[in-house]
């Protein structure tokens, strides 16, 4: 019967993804950590060049934590946290899932925005950013924060085929997804489990916007994608919120400093031209590093678990968003150049002016 289901080896990773520096220098951050650290590689079970890797490889730490009970499930009594170079973490907390299979759709809604989790996270992020000292590069933690969960379940009390997940378990697999904890209808079971991926006969990972299910006995590659793609996802709800600001500031950049004192602001160089330019530089380099993280030619497999959670993460449309708001930005800047310009030009012409009348003057005196 699908309800005697049990999960005879899993792990539940509850993910939180934090901004915390523009940026950090990876090699500096193991020499400073003291627990055990090492380099995050993706543990390919397929064919792939040596291309798909991470550009740089994160480093992986494991720090000891207070377990933190959720219903009958805690998490594990360690913590991992993986450092990326272009200023952000993840922090991930392990879930022993060994029981009935149809307690993990409670579990899910416990882990949704849970509370306690984002408090001590937040905790443990802090004292890891006190740690790291100078490997941080202008360090700062944001306000905001992306949660996920990813359920990875290595094997079932007995032989599941990974269809029986969408049709004889949908129901059960829906929930988990969409993290509710009540019986969903007919119409949002077949949407949540419709978008699927398979590699093998024996392995199937489902991917929603708030939870994963990866039903694979070696999923380590899976998750170390859709962990990189929660992080992503969070640099670029981040950098998204702070070109906003940026444009705000542009446009009341424009509109103010007239007349003769924003002539010799800008002839000597405005600190807000200045400033934007800075601001505008970062962004698109931060934009850069973080879409450019992980290669992922040559291993098709991974590159449709990637587009997969791209989908459903919506990276293509924030990605859209940063890029017109970056172009927005740099033509407000060239704007602002080009008045700055302007202005230079019109105050070295009544120079000039002013100075042939004085010599003209003097002349007659």
């Amino acid at each position: 019967m699908p309800d005697a289901l049990a999960v005879q080896a899993g792990t539940c990773h509850a993910l939180f993804a934090y901004e915390v520096a523009y940026a950090i220098d990876l090699e500096g951050a193991e020499r400073r950590l003291a627990a055990a650290t090492e380099r995050q590689t993706v543990k390919q079970r397929r064919r792939a060049p040596a291309s798909f890797e991470y550009r740089p490889a994160p480093v992986r730490v494991t720090l000891d934590a207070e377990p933190i009970a959720l219903g009958r499930f805690a998490t594990a009594p360690a913590i991992e946290i993986v450092l990326y170079d272009f200023g952000a973490v993840s922090v991930s907390y392990g879930i022993d899932l060994a029981g009935p299979f149809g307690d993990l759709p409670g579990l899910s809604a416990d882990l949704y925005e849970n509370e306690r989790l984002l408090a001590d996270s937040r905790r443990q992020v802090e004292r890891l950013l006190a740690t790291l000292g100078e490997a941080a590069i202008r360090p700062g933690i944001a306000d905001l924060v992306e949660d996920y969960a990813i359920f990875q379940v290595e094997a079932f009390s007995v032989r599941c085929d990974p269809a029986a997940l969408w049709t004889d378990h949908a129901a059960t697999v829906a929930q988990i997804l969409r993290a509710e904890a009540q019986a969903l209808s007919a119409q949002e079971i077949h949407d949540a489990t419709a978008s699927h991926l398979s590699f093998g006969a024996d392995d199937a990972t489902f991917i929603e916007p708030d939870a994963a299910l990866v039903y694979d006995r070696e999923g380590d590659d899976i998750r170390a994608v859709i962990e990189l793609a929660n992080t992503q996802l969070l640099e670029m709800r981040y950098l998204d919120q702070r070109l906003d600001a940026a444009l705000d500031q542009a446009y009341e950049m424009l509109s103010r400093q007239r007349g003769a004192r924003a002539a010799l602001l800008e002839w000597g160089g405005s600190p807000n031209v200045r400033r934007l330019g800075e601001l505008q530089l970062d962004s698109a380099i931060l934009f850069e590093q973080v879409t450019n993280a992980l290669k992922l030619i040559g291993d098709q497999y991974l590159a449709r678990v990637y587009g997969l959670v791209s989908r459903r993460f919506q990276l293509a449309a924030w990605d859209a968003s940063i890029t017109r708001k970056l172009q927005a930005l740099d033509s407000i800047y060239g704007k602002m150049m080009d008045r700055a310009a302007t202005r230079r030009m019109e105050t070295l012409e009544w120079i000039i002016i002013v100075l042939i009348a004085v010599s003209i003057v003097l002349g007659f005196v």
